[in-house]
């Protein structure tokens, strides 16, 4: 990994952290930032997240359902990040609950093919996301909107700290290449996605917050417990239970 700047901050860090989270065409002429640029991490969700609300917001002027609706705003930051989550959650699955050992459950997390635990995973994921959308539509279109910008970029707060507090379970990997982020990286992005939550849903922000803190702690201990640390796969797994943690708790 090359990582030679080590500066807390750079204006390249925006795109550094579209690049790896997303698939839109982002022109880079630099890469030596590595983890240093997970601290942008809520601000690539921010893009998504407000490219999903857009579609959502079009959706509903062309008077589609609301059930629709919420399919649509689900299914643009999938298209658009190329379900690397998504494929991340099922692969967590597959492995920490597909394997008796350490060695084994890594092996089945690197596989391509998918199994049993994974489809669940992906049906119960995209399901209770969906249906939580269709409901904030249905409560109404700013809520929803507001809400799918806090999930998306509060979700992705969490990876960072996971990069931070577990060694890389595995020698070879995306997360391996882009290293371990100091402390105040991850806190960094932290405070970011907390002042923009704050601002975006006000004091119900800070339920939504302890909620995906909650969930990411509990996934956290279990892949060190399982696998002895974390790989791009648990990073995408925790993006996932965060978000669905934040979408829940702003139904409340």
């Amino acid at each position: 990994m090359a990582e030679n700047d080590k500066a807390l901050i750079r204006l390249r860090d925006m795109p550094l952290a579209l690049s790896l989270l997303s698939r839109l065409p982002v022109p880079l002429r630099r890469f030596d930032r590595g983890a240093r640029a997970a601290w942008a991490y809520p601000l690539a969700g921010l893009v998504l997240g407000g490219m999903a609300a857009l579609g959502g917001l079009m959706a509903l002027a062309l008077g589609l359902p609301t059930s629709l609706v919420a399919l649509i705003a689900l299914a643009l930051p999938i298209i658009l990040s190329g379900a690397m989550h998504e494929d991340g959650l099922a692969d967590t699955a597959d492995g920490l609950w597909g394997g008796w050992t350490q060695a084994r459950r890594l092996e089945i997390m690197k596989d391509s093919h998918i199994g049993s635990y994974g489809v669940i995973a992906l049906i119960l994921s995209l399901g209770a996301r969906a249906v939580a959308l269709w409901l904030l539509y249905e409560s109404g279109p700013a809520g929803a909107t507001v809400a799918i910008l806090a999930a998306a970029l509060s979700s992705r707060a969490m990876m960072p700290l996971v990069m931070c507090a577990l060694p890389h379970a595995r020698a070879t990997g995306l997360s391996q290449a882009q290293g371990r982020p100091p402390l105040t990286t991850a806190l960094l992005g932290l405070g970011v996605a907390a002042a923009l939550t704050l601002g975006l849903v006000g004091a119900a922000g800070l339920g939504a917050l302890i909620a995906a803190g909650l969930v990411t702690g509990a996934m956290a201990l279990i892949a060190r417990a399982k696998i002895g640390g974390q790989t791009g796969d648990i990073l995408g797994a925790t993006q996932q239970l965060a978000e669905i943690a934040v979408l829940v708790s702003l139904l409340a």
